[in-house]
């Protein structure tokens, strides 16, 4: 059993893991719980072709990630579950903590060199 958790930890984080998947994550992911989005709001949001969208919610679908459903002829996508936008926030709070440890590293190194 816990072969399979690991593995499929894994499987999510790896689709989860390109900079249009992040960015479409992040979309559906502002805003209240359980936000929908069409196609057509997600691309000019994202910043890229249609085909290329597509092919990333294709990917983020399949391994559970993200739900659709149809409403006439649009189809709105939106997380499969609240923990994946907790995830999201958790990835940019890390990724923030670590610019800011960056920026302070540069300080220090500015500030000693300044006084030699």
């Amino acid at each position: 059993m816990l072969d399979y958790v690991v593995r499929r930890q894994a499987s999510i984080l790896r689709a989860m893991g390109h900079p249009v998947r992040m960015k479409i994550l992040g979309l559906l992911s502002s805003g209240s719980a359980g936000m929908e989005r069409c196609v057509c709001e997600i691309i000019p949001a994202v910043g890229v072709d249609q085909s290329t969208v597509s092919k990333h919610l294709a990917i983020l679908r399949g391994q559970g990630i993200l739900s659709a459903r149809r409403e006439g002829r649009r189809v709105l996508y939106s997380l499969a579950h609240p923990a994946i936008g907790r995830l999201v926030r958790l990835a940019e709070e890390l990724c923030l903590f670590e610019l800011a440890e960056t920026r302070r590293l540069v300080e220090t190194f500015k500030t000693a060199n300044d006084t030699d």
